[in-house]
Order: C-alpha cells, then structure tokens, then sequence
C-alpha cells in the first residue's frame, strides 16, 4: 500500500513540474508590459563627478565601520599577546595596517572633495 502512495507521488509531482515546465514560459511570454523605461538608481548622479561622489561616499559610510572593527580586533589581538613579543609586533604591524588603509579611504574622499569643489567653481 505504501509502496503505491511513493509511487503515486512521484507520478504526482512529475506531472506538476511537466505542466509548470511546459506552460510557465508561456505565461511569462504572454505578459506584455507598458512601455519600459530606463530610471538612473542613483539619484542625482548625472555627471561624472557626482558619481564619483556617490561612489566615494558609498565607500566611506561602509569602510568606517569595518575600520573600527579592524582596530577593535587590533586592540584584541594586542590583548591576547600576553607580553609575546612576537605577537605584540604582529598586533602593532595589523594596528599600522588599518590606519593606513583609514587614512587611503579618507584621503580619497577628501581628495575628490576638492577637485569636485575646485571643478564647480570653474
């Protein structure tokens, strides 16, 4: 009896997935949708300088966080040295690392700051 129901569902669900296969592109064909346009996602953004802008700022609001997490973890690290020179280097080297990689981030968006004030005011 249970080997009659297996094989009934299986049956089953072959033939949902042959209606679904054989007839959903023709749904999907069928629809026609008014005429489509193109919208620019970033609002604001016709020229050049403003998508560099936007790309900067997109940059600095999602790299700040991950640079106080990175020296959140450099702090950790320095922690768990427990007086290992070699480790407290390896903590100082990571440290170093993170101010770096802030103040390339920093320094690029402050960088495209001035040349977009300095390109308006042409």
């Amino acid at each position: 009896m249970y080997m009659i129901m297996d094989y009934l569902k299986k049956i089953f669900y072959k033939i949902i997935l042959t209606i679904f296969s054989l007839f959903l592109p023709i749904i999907s064909f069928a629809y026609d949708p008014p005429t489509t346009t193109i919208v620019n996602p970033l609002k604001n953004t016709d020229t050049l300088n403003g998508l560099i802008k936007t790309l900067l700022e997109g940059a600095v609001k999602i790299g700040m966080p991950v640079i106080v997490l990175a020296i959140v973890y450099c702090g950790f690290l320095l922690v768990q040295a427990q007086g290992k020179s070699e480790k407290i280097e390896e903590a100082k080297k990571a440290l170093l690392y993170t101010l770096v990689g802030a103040a390339i981030l920093l320094g690029s968006w402050a960088i495209a700051q001035l040349i977009t004030n300095t390109v308006q005011a042409l």
